[in-house]
């Protein structure tokens, strides 16, 4: 079972997600919070396996929220869902360790696929925001520590991050490039190595700024 906590500030969108959550097999709400200092207490206590975060709460806000869970020695992997999807919250939210970020308005497939994606060690972006990201990538500053000049990647490298960057697990990168799933987990290291960056959602950033996607 993959364990989640919902942080969510209003009480029937809190309830009305952890309902559907409950007609799913593999996923067990095991917590939720209605803002973010209780967010802060309940995570540690109750060690989930995702997070479910909105940016907008009261005492302290997601972004504050995932800040000093990054700071403690457990953050668990955390998507956020939210209704706002600009720029600045996608970059912020990304920027301070969530590992996904989609709108309120997916599915039901779109949101448990993108927990099972978390809990498995992956990263989500919504394909939408990503796509406004790449469109926008002139006036986007991804402030994250990185290599001021990284080494260039190659062509297949190229091939790979732009496959991250739509949301493509390891799986799905190799039935799309007909290349063993050991190999692209190789690539993505090298991809990692040389850009300077610790996971796939700053790398896909980096490649932002770097003109790569």
């Amino acid at each position: 079972m993959i364990r989640v906590c919902v942080v969510e500030d209003q009480t029937l969108v809190r309830q009305g997600i952890q309902t559907l959550l409950d007609l799913v097999e593999d996923i067990d709400v095991v917590a939720e919070a209605k803002d973010g200092e209780e967010a802060l207490r309940v995570i540690p206590e109750t060690r989930p396996d995702v997070v479910l975060l909105d940016m907008y709460l009261p005492k302290r806000n997601g972004l504050e929220v995932l800040k000093e869970l990054k700071q403690s020695e457990f953050f668990p992997p955390t998507l956020i869902l939210t209704t706002f999807d600009e720029d600045k919250f996608v970059i912020g939210g990304l920027q301070a360790g969530a590992k996904g970020y989609l709108l309120k308005d997916v599915s039901l497939d779109q949101l448990t696929g993108a927990i099972r994606t978390l809990a498995s060690g992956g990263t989500m972006v919504q394909p939408g925001i990503t796509q406004r990201l790449l469109e926008n990538v002139d006036r986007i500053r991804c402030d994250f520590p990185s290599s001021d000049n990284p080494e260039p990647l190659t062509g297949r490298e190229i091939e790979i991050l732009r496959l991250m960057a739509r949301g493509c697990n390891n799986r799905e990168i190799a039935d799309a490039l007909t290349i063993a799933e050991g190999t692209v987990k190789n690539y993505i290291s090298g991809i990692l190595s040389k850009m300077g960056v610790r996971d796939r959602t700053r790398a896909v950033l980096k490649g932002l700024e770097a003109g790569y996607l």
